[in-house]
């Protein structure tokens, strides 16, 4: 695997199920610098789908500030499998969301899409209840 010098993690969430959503996310340059941290409410959506919104969110942000190579950390297995070939995406709302990060994903030089634990993805999380809250969402 090649050294990425980006690292990208991401997170979405949705309050219900479907219910409101937000998508959030920080880049984090090789020396440890924060580069970037976003979130973006999404009004009703599933958590799958506000997973991949958080994903392209970042990726586009990331392409903007010129990062590349790039590890993305998730903590959505289903669409980390799903990015990585060893899942089908079925639901169709999911389909062009798929391709979409599949197309960002392709725009870099390297990347690597990885599984993390929410331990890991603290700061993701952080941001998309936060974006959540700020909607006047309840916990």
């Amino acid at each position: 695997m090649p050294t990425h010098a980006y690292t990208i993690y991401t997170d979405g969430g949705s309050r219900g199920n479907p219910g409101p959503a937000a998508a959030g996310g920080v880049i984090v340059g090789a020396d440890g610098s924060l580069l970037a941290e976003l979130g973006e409410y999404l009004g009703v959506a599933t958590n799958n789908v506000a997973e991949y919104r958080a994903l392209i969110l970042m990726l586009q942000k990331a392409r903007e500030l010129g990062c590349d190579p790039i590890e993305v950390r998730m903590d959505s297995e289903l669409v980390v499998r799903q990015l990585n070939g060893s899942y089908r995406v079925k639901d169709a709302k999911m389909i062009p969301l798929h391709a979409q990060a599949t197309r960002l994903l392709r725009g870099f030089s390297a990347s690597h899409i990885r599984h993390v634990t929410r331990n890991e993805n603290k700061r993701a999380d952080e941001i998309v209840n936060a974006t959540l809250d700020a909607q006047g969402s309840l916990p």
